[in-house]
């Protein structure tokens, strides 16, 4: 049997996650806050771990149950993620330990604690990172820097762990629809062309889990086919590509 812990798995593309993993066959241990209403239910496959990823003891103690309870895991998705948008010197302390601890932090723990198993047996960690790794971010400096330190951490550990037969790929998805620009004053465009879907995302994760043993794909970005963004309570607006 199959054993995967996905991170934010209550909403977005870790929900969508979810969903292809337990059609697949997996057992899915899904972590989040809170699971009101979640759509899974465990005669699927699915178990619930509530865990405030910010508290760092917290992580650590749900990845040792899961690992009581399921033993081998071989699949991690570090897909959790938070986001705060604005002027840096806007960006409270607060903040800033929201997203160092739940973007870059809560994935080092988990890895850590799942890594001697993965090396013995085999296993695959997946980091949904985003393009904001991979370039400057005016109004998002310090969520930008935890994203590229976590594709950082993904490369590193890649090389590490590559001969023990683990492999590490860091998934860089654009602007998403899903809830996670709830504390920005923008979100992704309406039109379909200009953003991506979260099932697009997970369709992702399951052809990187296709790959046959020998290969890995260690780097996949995703982006829509037209850039834009937004506005909340203003007409959408196209940017350029970056080039």
């Amino acid at each position: 049997m199959k054993n995967a812990i996905v991170t934010g798995a209550t909403s977005g593309i870790g929900a969508a996650i979810c969903q292809r993993l337990l059609e697949g066959g997996w057992q899915v241990y899904g972590i989040g806050r809170d699971f009101t209403g979640q759509q899974f239910s465990s005669e699927s496959g699915f178990h619930t771990v509530t865990c405030d990823l910010k508290k760092h003891k917290d992580t650590q103690y749900a990845a040792e149950r899961i690992v009581k309870e399921a033993g081998d895991i071989s699949l991690l998705v570090n897909c959790a993620g938070v986001g705060y948008f604005g002027p840096h010197e806007q960006i409270s302390p607060d903040k800033l330990h929201e997203m160092v601890a739940v973007n870059i932090e809560a994935p080092m723990i988990l890895s850590g604690k799942l890594l001697r198993g993965m090396k013995r047996d085999g296993g695959t960690i997946i980091n949904i990172s985003s393009v904001t790794a991979k370039k400057s971010n005016t109004h998002g400096c310090a969520y930008g820097a935890t994203k590229a330190a976590l594709t950082s951490f993904g490369d590193s550990l890649f090389e590490e762990a590559r001969k023990y037969g683990v492999r590490v790929v860091n998934i860089h998805p654009d602007m998403t629809a899903s809830h996670f620009y709830r504390n920005a004053d923008f979100r992704e465009c309406d039109e379909e062309d200009a953003r991506l879907l979260p099932e697009e995302v997970a369709a992702c994760v399951m052809e990187v889990l296709c790959v046959r043993a020998g290969a890995v794909i260690t780097d996949v970005t995703i982006k829509p086919q037209r850039h834009g963004i937004q506005r909340k309570g203003i007409k959408p607006k196209e940017e350029k590509n970056d080039t």
